[in-house]
């Protein structure tokens, strides 16, 4: 039982996470398996608090649509090569949590009935009541739609108490902290902000659909040791957008 200390903030939430989450840095891997392993543990620990957990994930490590679009590919093409890539991930992941004893199902927006569930809102909903992880793949299965679009449609249609968007930062800044070293961190944003100041942590569809439905983000940095932990427990982690 988690005690007053580890209590959970939140009863249900939406975790997205990017391909590149499941590679070591500056690793040549697609997935490195004790990565995978690690992230799998973190989840389990704020599952074992009770908190029911939807995953997004990205597929940036293994193939990225809109780059392969600008390098001559066509869009559409390339984009369902992407999402294809987010169900590889899914994959890994519901293999390391399911090592864990955890019970998980993967939901995918394109149609593999031999691979995965077709999503269907009222399953995932059911699923994550009765205390299974669901890993939501292949995006919105549309072209053109980001996955961090496809976490703030899925957050929405579980009614998911709060989006967590898991990213190698640790919050979202006035820049390209990488690139520009007098950036600073925002410790509290609200969508209407995010949109007018154009900040690329999140894309513009992703936070007017959460604007929109007055969905609450935390952007957060997944590398740091316990930090999922933090933000469900409700420490001051990262930055926060919201509505107002």
């Amino acid at each position: 039982m988690p005690t007053k200390t580890t209590r959970p903030k939140f009863k249900r939430i939406l975790l997205k996470l990017s391909g590149e989450a499941l590679r070591a840095k500056d690793s040549h891997d697609t997935i490195t398996p004790h990565i995978v392993q690690q992230l799998a543990q973190d989840i389990r620990t704020v599952h074992q608090m009770g908190v029911e957990i939807g995953i997004v994930i990205g597929g940036g490590n293994i193939w990225r649509g809109l780059t392969a679009s600008h390098r001559g590919m066509e869009r559409t093409t390339a984009d369902y090569m992407g999402m294809l890539a987010t169900v590889i991930n899914g994959l890994a992941i519901q293999t390391a949590l399911e090592e864990l004893g955890i019970e998980t199902r993967v939901q995918t927006a394109i149609r593999m009935d031999s691979v995965a569930e077709a999503f269907i809102r009222r399953r995932a909903v059911k699923h994550l009541s009765d205390g299974r992880i669901v890993i939501f793949v292949a995006g919105t299965g549309n072209p053109f739609f980001s996955t961090d679009t496809a976490a703030a449609l899925r957050a929405n249609e579980i009614g998911a108490d709060i989006l967590l968007k898991a990213t190698k930062v640790d919050g979202i800044y006035t820049a390209d902290p990488v690139k520009d070293p007098t950036a600073t961190r925002y410790d509290r944003l609200t969508h209407a902000e995010a949109l007018l100041k154009r900040l690329a942590v999140m894309d513009a569809t992703a936070f007017s659909l959460c604007q929109e439905n007055r969905m609450p983000i935390v952007v957060f940095d997944l590398f740091t040791p316990h930090n999922l932990t933090n933000v469900v427990t409700g420490k001051t982690v990262g930055t926060l957008v919201t509505a107002e």
